[in-house]
């Protein structure tokens, strides 16, 4: 027996005159691709009897893309899914492609024929991955409004891409119909939940080795919910494509939050509809802008080389900041009707230790926690003025929990950011409490409401509540209702820049207490995991 690589030749190359250089062997019965040509089919363990099929190894892909829109992608059905999923990141320009990874269309079982898929079809340029990075790392988007610049070539170069028209990637495109919403599956329970993640595919493991076909419709959706540094210079496209997929996440509640939240979400999105439309009416008209690209790497790595300031990490090095405020404490228990009792709270460390004074502060505690591991939950309402923190805090049998109960949004801003740094293992030292604080606090003031009518814009018939609030508000409230309160709750955020209000609803989107959790099929009957960064939890 030769070697494979003589098996096709002889066949093919003589015969055809045609490129053959993509095309490899693969085994359907072990599904396994023959790619050693200087093994024999010996080696291999084929018999005379096998059947091979010589085949291309790029192939057409469908990839439903966050914002449900789909694309025509060719990729390599060899190699591992990890490095297709990389390839396709390149093509759309898509920085730590390791956020992200591919699963198959989850099964409605209530419908039998499916339309949506050619709904959303983008027609035209076929991708082919890999694409190339821009040498200059040129900024993608506009530092005024955030829309992405017009010159797609000046960071495509000489990428697929600029045959087509990336630009759309990076642009929100509102929700045209409720009926586009109405068609799309929604979970309706945790097993759906985890029935929706059995898709995932292997990342060890080719395309073709998991039974992808060509032309197969699969879902890139950034699977981790674990983010690394997003850039707005060079990531317009990632950070549009992330708000999607929170966007979409919320509206089929897959992730649960409350009315105030929802409201919020709602004004956000309106919002970035809004400026979406402006600024590509904006870009139609105006002519495209001359960039020069040397000039704006040479800015960048100016701004990169002077870095931050520096005074404040080293204070931060020398003296670890403390906590000591009257606190509400609430130990949960069945069978007990006692509520919340006010302590003396000090938080050093990653301890809190509660006093029944201010003056008992110097003897012995009359409890203590150490909040590493644990798990820290906001339970806030701001027009009942309620700012909670739920703690379970792992202790040898199990979990205890512990409630905690603030006076103002700015005490619970400074004790929830302490929490989340200690169940991480960090104190109020680093660099990233007082960034903690300030979100939380941003995230607040979304959520109230305008007392002043008078500078709420009239209901005009451009908010469609049915595209910007999930079904269960729907039902709940009357259509004119929910424009009133998105309005009212639009006034905290008309301010914000296009980029800026997508990374807002991000960064709401990764508060609320459900953020991170993945449930799937445990390994017993009717077992549910949840699986988070830091726990495993059964369900």
């Amino acid at each position: 027996l030769t070697h494979t690589y003589k098996v096709w030749q002889v066949h093919f190359h003589k015969h055809v005159k045609k490129d053959w250089s993509d095309h490899a062997l693969w085994w359907e019965k072990k599904k396994t691709w023959l790619l050693k040509t200087h093994w024999t089919l010996d080696k291999y363990g084929i018999q005379a009897d096998a059947r091979l099929l010589f085949t291309p190894q790029h192939k057409l892909l469908r990839l439903q893309l966050p914002n449900m829109k789909h694309m025509r992608v060719k990729v390599n059905f060899s190699d591992r899914v990890f490095k297709a999923v990389s390839d396709i990141c390149k093509t759309f320009n898509i920085r730590h492609p390791e956020e992200l990874s591919v699963l198959r269309k989850p099964r409605d079982p209530k419908k039998k024929k499916k339309k949506l898929e050619e709904m959303s079809l983008i027609s035209g340029s076929i991708y082919s991955s890999p694409g190339l990075y821009s040498k200059t790392m040129t900024p993608t988007y506009d530092s005024r409004d955030g829309s992405p610049l017009s010159p797609t070539s000046a960071w495509f170069g000489d990428s697929p891409l600029s045959e087509g028209n990336p630009s759309i990637l990076a642009v929100s495109q509102p929700i045209t119909s409720p009926d586009i919403l109405v068609k799309m599956y929604k979970p309706q329970s945790l097993l759906d939940k985890a029935k929706i993640n059995q898709g995932w595919l292997d990342s060890s493991r080719s395309l073709m080795e998991q039974d992808v076909k060509e032309n197969e419709v699969l879902l890139l959706r950034f699977k981790y919910h674990s983010f690394f540094d997003l850039n707005p210079k060079y990531d317009a496209i990632r950070v549009n494509q992330l708000y999607e997929q929170a966007k979409w996440a919320i509206l089929l509640e897959e992730i649960e939050c409350t009315e105030e939240e929802m409201m919020m979400f709602a004004a956000l999105q309106y919002h970035i509809n809004k400026l979406s439309i402006m600024s590509s009416e904006n870009h139609m008209n105006n002519s495209e802008k001359e960039i020069d690209e040397v000039d704006a790497a040479l800015s960048d790595l100016e701004i990169t080389l002077e870095g931050g300031k520096t005074s404040n990490t080293l204070g931060d090095i020398t003296s670890i900041p403390e906590l000591a405020d009257y606190v509400k404490v609430f130990k949960p228990k069945k069978l007990t009707l006692k509520g919340y009792k006010q302590y003396w709270c000090t938080f050093k460390d990653i301890t809190i230790s509660c006093y029944k004074s201010r003056e008992e502060a110097h003897l012995t505690p009359a409890h203590q926690m150490n909040l590493r591991g644990c798990e820290v939950t906001p339970d806030v309402n701001i027009s009942g003025q309620k700012f909670n923190i739920k703690l379970l805090i792992p202790v040898a049998d199990g979990m205890n929990e512990i409630w905690l109960r603030c006076d103002t949004e700015k005490q619970y801003a400074q004790w929830m950011a302490a929490c989340r740094l200690a169940s991480k293992g960090k104190t109020m030292a680093d660099s990233s409490y007082s960034l903690e604080v300030q979100n939380i606090l941003s995230f607040l003031k979304m959520q109230h409401m305008n007392p002043d009518p008078q500078i709420i814009e009239p209901i005009t018939t451009d908010i469609n509540p049915e595209c910007l609030v999930s079904p269960r508000y729907l039902k709940k409230y009357k259509n004119k209702q929910i424009s009133g309160r998105i309005l009212e709750a639009h006034q905290n955020v008309a301010q914000m820049s296009l980029i800026e209000a997508k990374m807002r609803f991000i960064q709401a989107w990764q508060s609320l207490p459900e953020f991170g959790m993945t449930h799937f099929l445990g390994g017993k009957k009717d077992e549910l995991i949840g699986i988070t960064y830091n726990r495993l939890i059964r369900m």
